[in-house]
């Protein structure tokens, strides 16, 4: 079919360029946004519009167009890569290296069928070879896209939807067509987190090597539309307060009172439904920690990601088959953290035994930060009585602070906020009895953060480490107005942020007059 074309020999080298993450514009009326940005650059770009006709945010990944003789011919390629090319290599090599070992073999397989492309043809048969090959194939480019937290297939011939940290869910123009190839993509997503799924095993719970998580079903049995999966992609730079002050998640007064709580060692868990943003928060949290403090966390699927250097982070492991004590959980990781003599204790999600640990844990002096999923604090304390968990009042008792998160819809927009900060006063006899003070409010109907200048938090904090009140609210002002300081001056990588906050614990009036605080 492919004669020998008189076309320029191929002189290009596919090279992705590096992509910052671009600043995307805050709407209000979806109908007005049509933005482009690149994915994959300079190959692929991805343009989020408002569709009049389904009324809708739109996300189309724009890919480089093959016609139909490219197509087939890049069949072809694909079938000579899988007898020639070491797929295993692909795997363990460089970026760099990777590109150039497919680059030579599919110039080796294009010389064995006579055919000559312009450079323009060859760099999009490499693009699409280490898409498919090195890469995730039609949700590669998703997966590039810093803005996505999830990506949802949710069976053959239905669009794949994402979940946007901006513009929150959106239909894509991504859609796998056969049942059959989509049942290939789940044995290979199993296969990159070193995983088996088949008819008799049809679930697959794991993790990919970048830390993304991995849900999916295999047989149509499980999932009437055929396969199915959803990732939930692992952010390797975290949220920092100040981004989260930007997408109004919380107010500078709101932080800033964390930040005081923290540096005193108050036990916080973060609760809110599934998607909340939970563990953001708790990422974002753990920039206050003070430099000199020893951390460990714990988790079942690695999201927690810090800048601190005294970090230590575990990861429990599922059994390995090779019979007792192959298998590491929570329960064992947090007895053996403790044992490690670190000053905090952060925990993934507390679902059941390792809960007490982490109580006695904090009962013995050590400041712990977790999350469970809770709508309120009085479903929150009803879980830490009951079964599985079984705590005793006097235990959660412990407990200072409730972090309650929210998704909602504001304006229209999907948003996340932090609902409510509740301080434990008193867990009462009967169960999921609790009274507690509420310093900060988000309300809805504005948008805003209601703050009671009253804190049973900063009255405890008083009394225990002999600090005036008078203190406590000048570290107050000065720390919400630095946080809003870096806000307006743009500081919101996470190293510049965490080196600002650093700083202040060791020379706070340098800091103070750098960034010409009012004291």
């Amino acid at each position: 079919m492919f004669g020998k074309k008189q076309v320029e020999e191929s002189k290009a080298d596919f090279r992705i360029e590096n992509v910052e993450i671009p600043g995307l514009p805050d709407v209000n009326d979806y109908s007005t946004l049509d933005i482009r940005y690149p994915l994959i650059a300079p190959y692929v770009t991805v343009r989020i519009h408002f569709d009049f006709n389904s009324n809708e945010l739109l996300y189309d990944v724009e890919e480089p167009v093959l016609g139909s003789e490219q197509m087939e011919l890049l069949k072809l390629i694909e079938q000579g890569i899988q007898e020639l090319v070491n797929i295993s290599v692909l795997n363990v090599k460089s970026a760099e290296a990777v590109i150039e070992y497919l680059e030579k073999n599919i110039k080796v397989i294009l010389d064995e069928l006579g055919v000559r492309l312009s450079s323009e043809d060859f760099i999009k048969i490499v693009y699409y070879a280490y898409r498919d090959f090195v890469g995730l194939n039609e949700i590669e480019p998703l997966m590039k896209d810093y803005f996505i937290e999830d990506i949802e297939c949710n069976g053959f011939n239905t669009p794949i939807y994402i979940v946007h940290r901006k513009y929150g869910n959106i239909r894509t123009n991504v859609i796998f067509k056969d049942a059959k190839y989509l049942e290939s993509f789940v044995e290979k997503l199993a296969q990159k987190c070193g995983k088996y799924v088949s008819y008799a095993r049809p679930l697959l719970d794991a993790q990919m090597p970048d830390g993304s998580r991995i849900n999916a079903t295999f047989s149509q049995e499980i999932s009437s539309r055929g396969p199915s999966f959803s990732i939930r992609k692992f952010t390797k730079e975290p949220f920092t307060p100040v981004k989260l002050m930007q997408v109004n998640t919380a107010s500078p007064e709101l932080l800033a009172y964390l930040w005081i709580a923290i540096e005193y060692e108050a036990n916080i868990i973060i609760i809110g439904a599934t998607g909340s943003g939970k563990t953001s928060f708790v990422n974002s949290l753990a920039f206050f920690i003070p430099p000199q403090a020893r951390i460990v966390s714990i988790e079942d699927t690695r999201e927690i990601n810090l800048l601190h250097e005294n970090w230590l982070p575990s990861v429990a492991r599922e059994s390995t088959g090779m019979g007792e004590g192959s298998q590491v959980d929570l329960f064992t990781l947090l007895k053996e953290s403790f044992r490690q003599r670190p000053d905090y204790v952060i925990v993934g999600e507390i679902r059941g035994k390792e809960a007490y640990v982490l109580f006695q844990g904090a009962a013995s002096g050590h400041a712990t930060m977790s999350t469970m999923h809770a709508e309120d604090t009085e479903t929150l304390v009803r879980r830490l009585e009951t079964q599985p968990i079984n705590l005793s009042p006097t235990l959660v008792n412990i407990l200072d602070i409730v972090c309650v998160m929210t998704e909602s819809k504001v304006k229209d927009r999907e948003v996340r906020r932090v609902r409510e900060i509740a301080e434990i006063i008193e867990i009462g006899r009967g169960i999921g009895s609790v009274a507690t003070n509420s310093p900060f409010v988000w309300e809805p109907a504005t948008d805003t953060f209601f703050y009671k200048v009253d804190s049973t938090l900063f009255n405890k904090i008083m009394k225990q480490k002999g600090i005036s009140r008078q203190q406590l609210d000048k570290e107050f002002r000065i720390r919400s107005r630095l946080l809003m300081a870096m806000y307006r001056r743009g500081i919101t990588s996470p190293k510049d942020v965490q080196d600002v906050i650093n700083s202040y614990y060791r020379t706070p009036m340098k800091v103070i007059r750098d960034f010409n605080i009012t004291i």
